[in-house]
């Protein structure tokens, strides 16, 4: 009698079911744009976290190309004055721990 090999699943078989087995669409490539614009400022505020980090295209959805424009118009941004380079409140540590008070040492 022959055992039967299982054929391993894949990790994107497994993971998220059916809710997660269709891509969001790239707003960019929804709305016909051709390039992503650094001065839109309430657009790029969506592909920023609250921290001020660049979102992944994981989480926003966007194409590889226009997540490329997004982080250039980010950075452009940033430079500018447009947006932040970090969240407002951030600087204080919070829960996380700050460096400089070291109190068991």
């Amino acid at each position: 009698m022959a055992k039967q090999r299982r054929r391993p699943t894949r990790r994107r078989d497994r993971k998220g079911g059916l809710t997660s087995a269709r891509r969001k669409p790239c707003p960019y490539c929804r709305d016909k744009v051709d390039q992503v614009d650094y001065k839109d400022i309430s657009t790029l505020r969506r592909f920023i976290s609250e921290r001020g980090k660049i979102r992944s295209r994981r989480i926003t959805g966007a194409c590889r190309r226009h997540q490329s424009q997004v982080a250039r118009a980010v950075k452009r941004a940033r430079e500018l004055a447009l947006l932040p380079y970090v969240a407002e409140g951030v600087g204080d540590r919070g829960e996380r721990g700050d460096r400089r008070d070291r109190g068991d040492r």
